[in-house]
C-alpha cells in the first residue's frame, strides 16, 4: 500500500525573489517522510469571471483547469504568503476563488497549513487570520499549531535564499507533520 501523502504548495507572492516564494521552496526539503509536494504556479490564471466558471468543454480557462485538478489530487495544501493591506494578496484571492466553486471544488474539506514570511514586525498574522472566513466556508481542515509567522527575513535567508532560522525549521517541520498525520488519521 502507498503511503505517501502528496501535497500541493502554493505561493501568495508572484515577485522574483520573494521571501514567501523562498520559504515554500525551503519547505520541500522539511516535508516528513513519504511526503512529496509539487508547486502549483499561479501567475498565469486570470482575473475571476462567473461567466466563464463552467465546468463544461469551452468553460474554465486552461490554467483554472489546471489548477483545480492539480489541487484535487493532492492529499492537503500548503499555503505559504505575504500580508497586504492586511490581508491575503489578490493574487491568491483570486486563484482560491477560481479553485472554490461548484460542488466539485477542490478545497472542499481538503486540509491545509498555511504559513508566511516577511521583512516587518508582525509575521502575517492577519493574513493568515483572513483564511479563517475560506476555511469555514469551505469545510477545509487547517492546520493551526504551531503558527508559522517569521518576522525580518532579510535575516532569516542566506545569500543564496536558504532558510538559517533553525527554530523556524523546527517549526515548520512539525507544522508539516501535523499537517501529514491530519491528513493520514484525520486529527493531529
Amino acid at each position: 500500500m502507498d503511503t505517501t501523502i502528496r501535497l500541493a504548495g502554493i505561493s501568495g507572492s508572484l515577485r522574483k525573489g520573494s521571501f514567501n516564494t523562498l520559504l515554500l521552496k525551503e519547505t520541500m526539503q522539511l516535508l516528513p517522510a513519504d511526503t512529496t509536494m509539487d508547486i502549483l504556479p499561479i501567475a498565469d490564471i486570470p482575473l475571476y469571471n462567473a461567466d466563464l466558471d463552467m465546468p463544461q468543454a469551452a468553460g474554465r480557462p486552461g490554467a483554472v483547469t489546471a489548477f483545480r485538478e492539480a489541487i484535487a489530487k493532492a492529499d492537503g495544501l500548503v499555503i505559504v504568503s505575504p500580508e497586504y493591506n492586511y490581508g491575503i494578496p489578490g493574487g491568491l484571492k483570486n486563484a482560491i476563488d477560481w479553485a472554490s466553486r461548484g460542488d466539485d471544488s477542490p478545497l472542499l474539506r481538503k486540509p491545509i497549513a498555511v504559513m508566511g514570511v516577511t521583512p516587518g514586525l508582525w509575521g502575517t498574522v492577519r493574513m493568515q487570520q483572513a483564511f479563517q472566513p475560506l476555511f469555514t466556508y469551505l469545510d477545509m481542515k487547517p492546520v493551526y499549531k504551531p503558527e508559522v509567522l517569521l518576522a525580518g527575513a532579510t535575516q532569516k535567508f542566506d545569500a543564496e535564499g536558504k532558510l538559517t532560522d533553525e527554530k523556524a525549521k523546527q517549526l515548520i517541520r512539525q507544522k508539516l507533520e501535523n499537517l501529514r498525520r491530519l491528513i493520514v488519521s484525520g486529527t493531529y
